[in-house]
């Protein structure tokens, strides 16, 4: 009995202390797998918010202009890249052309392979159907600048052409011509995009953010001052469905979910074990 009890410590003591070389290992696995095997989840009925983003850019007549801003870097990328190329592709199958800036310095060259990438893909032409304005610094004064003037504001593209040589610019010159404000951000951009332009301006605007983002933005959703949102790789894959396109983010959702599933269960067995240790403590005085 008393060996059996020594085991059985030991078992709870190890359980508790487990080698985090050994977690990683499992990661790893976790990780892994799926992506190798290609094993695919579905991915169910798309959120509340991911719809509302796809039925307002479904309702905008065709020639409408969506302004994307790129407020991100590489490290979001793989959040927000899966993001950017469903709204592309939904927004050129139905004949809406696509404005892109960007407050961050890297944001501009991520924004050009996107848009060059999907363009291709439906035929889009440079200039006529989306344009790259890249970037410029001081968010607040540039956002208030361009409710009068945005050809003015940039004057010249991230391809270094100037306005006057970019025939979709020649329709884009305030607020009053574009349909809807989506920002792809990994930081703060989308609050001051809200209060901004959507409080100033009544533009609409839509938010495509990183997971551990999307929590701050709901309350925005509810009071109507975000017209939608996507929320991580989960919020992508939702709009990929949506589009009837699924891709990238589709492909990783198997390997998120096996990684968050290993997490939980490593927490329910630490916690598991530290219960029943302090159980057999308390018995043993």
């Amino acid at each position: 009995m008393e060996q059996r009890d020594a085991a059985q410590d030991g078992w709870l003591e190890r359980l508790q202390h487990i080698d985090r070389r050994y977690i990683f290992l499992l990661m790893a696995v976790a990780v892994i797998v799926p992506i190798v095997l290609g094993v695919r989840l579905p991915v169910g009925k798309p959120t509340r918010p991911v719809r509302l983003v796809y039925d307002k850019i479904d309702s905008l007549p065709a020639g409408s202009v969506v302004l994307m801003a790129y407020d991100f870097g590489p490290s979001s990328a793989p959040e927000l890249v899966p993001m950017a190329v469903a709204i592309l592709r939904h927004c050129f199958s139905r004949d809406i052309d696509v404005v892109a800036i960007s407050f961050y310095t890297v944001g501009p060259p991520l924004a050009q392979g996107v848009l060059d990438q999907v363009a291709k893909e439906f035929g889009r032409k440079y200039g006529e159907n989306y344009v790259n304005l890249g970037y410029l610094p001081g968010m607040v004064p540039l956002l208030i600048r361009m409710s009068t003037d945005i050809p003015g504001t940039y004057k010249q593209d991230y391809t270094r052409t100037r306005m006057s040589e970019l025939p979709l610019m020649s329709r884009v010159r305030s607020y009053d011509d574009i349909a809807l404000v989506v920002d792809l951000a990994s930081s703060d951009t989308p609050a001051i995009w809200i209060t901004v332009v959507n409080a100033r301006y009544q533009q609409e605007v839509a938010a495509g953010v990183t997971a551990v983002m999307a929590v701050d933005y709901y309350p925005y959703i509810q009071s109507r001052q975000l017209v939608g949102m996507l929320g991580g790789l989960k919020g992508a894959a939702e709009y990929e469905s949506l589009v009837g396109r699924p891709d990238e983010a589709t492909k990783r959702m198997p390997a998120q979910s096996f990684a968050h599933g290993l997490i939980i269960l490593l927490v329910l067995l630490g916690n598991t074990a530290y219960v029943i240790a302090r159980i057999r403590a308390r018995r043993g005085a």
